[in-house]
This record gives C-alpha cells, sequence and structure tokens, in this order.
C-alpha cells in the first residue's frame, strides 16, 4: 500500500469531496492501515464469540464511504473523525442484528477501559454505550463527539481540538467531564444534571 503524504491525503480527501470515487480507493489505500488499526483495537474490546474481523470492519467503512458520493474533510483527521462515526454506527448496527436486548443477556460488550473511565476494565454493552452517547448528544454534542473521536476513532486530544476546533485545553476538559458523565449513566450512579 503507498505511504501517502499529508499533501497527497488531502488532494485526494478534496478529489473525493467533489465526488470522485478512484480517489476515495486511493485515500483508502493510503489509510486503511490505520483504520485497521482502529478496527482492531475495537473488536479487541468485545467479549470473545464474535463474528467480526478487523478487514470485515474497515471494508464494511469503506463501503459506506463508497455510497456516500463525496463528503466534504478539510485534511486525513476530518477523514478519520469520519470514519470513527462509520465504525461506531457498524458495531452498533451489528449489535442490533444480532437480536441481542439493550442491556443485559448476550448483549455485545466492549470494556469501558481506562481510556474513557480511567479506572480498570469494566464490561459494558455497546448498545447500552451508544444510548449513553446519543443522550449525552441531546445535552452537549460537543462532549459526546469528543467521545465519539477520542474513543471509536482512537484520535489524540490535540486531533480531537483540531477536528472540533477547539482549543486542546478545551477538548481536554470536554473529555474528562465527558467520561464522568457517560460513567455515571452506564452505571446508573448519575444523578440528572447537566454537564
Amino acid at each position: 500500500m503507498p505511504n501517502e503524504g499529508p499533501r497527497d491525503i488531502s488532494g485526494l480527501i478534496a478529489a473525493w469531496g467533489d465526488g470522485d470515487q478512484q480517489a476515495l480507493r486511493s485515500l483508502m489505500s493510503a489509510v486503511y492501515p490505520e483504520l485497521r488499526r482502529i478496527a482492531r483495537r475495537h473488536l479487541g474490546r468485545l467479549q470473545p464469540g464474535h463474528s467480526l474481523e478487523s478487514a470485515v470492519l474497515a471494508n464494511e467503512a469503506y463501503l459506506k464511504l463508497v455510497h456516500t458520493g463525496g463528503v466534504r474533510c478539510e485534511n486525513r483527521v476530518h477523514f478519520l473523525a469520519l470514519c470513527s462515526q462509520i465504525i461506531r454506527r457498524i458495531l452498533v448496527d451489528h449489535a442490533r442484528n444480532r437480536g441481542y436486548a439493550k442491556r443485559g443477556g448476550g448483549a455485545v460488550q466492549i470494556p469501558l477501559d481506562e481510556v474513557l473511565v480511567g479506572a480498570g476494565t469494566r464490561p459494558v454493552d455497546i448498545l447500552a454505550l451508544d444510548e449513553a452517547l446519543a443522550s449525552l448528544f441531546e445535552i452537549d454534542s460537543r462532549k459526546a463527539r469528543v467521545v465519539e473521536l477520542r474513543y471509536f476513532g482512537g484520535l489524540s486530544v490535540e486531533e480531537t481540538a483540531e477536528v472540533l476546533k477547539i482549543s486542546t485545553e478545551t477538548a481536554k476538559r470536554d473529555w474528562k467531564m465527558a467520561k464522568a458523565w457517560l460513567l455515571g449513566e452506564l452505571t446508573g450512579k448519575r444523578e440528572r444534571t447537566s454537564l
């Protein structure tokens, strides 16, 4: 796979935004290893016995991008942010298609690990996390986007700040507050208060 530089990737992103599907294929070749890394990280969090593989998850993301017909992204980080949203939807759709209840039973579990809550590994139902994140979007969409970009997209605090056009300190603060809110929401220990 070619190792494209930032300018090449920016050019491919711009061409894809203008509807060039060949640019998307070249773009995916350039970022596919990173997309697979993100997918492997998420799949490593799932309980044993799931039916997803990192290549399948990355390929599904690609297919969803192909069907969009071109989306405006400013740069590599914005493109990966878009991919993080797609990966989240794929994981949630997979959990729903498996026919599991919203909580408990055999639901797909993803550890809410140190990256998200900062305290040991806790299994979390992907559907419960999606529901909590949807609630957070209603209360504070920026904090929810921070979680989506960091947790599902694997972006750094700096990259997250760049995508959201906020300062790094604001991104850090939002990340910390959103983690605490989600932990409370997912464990049932949060009082109904705003962020």
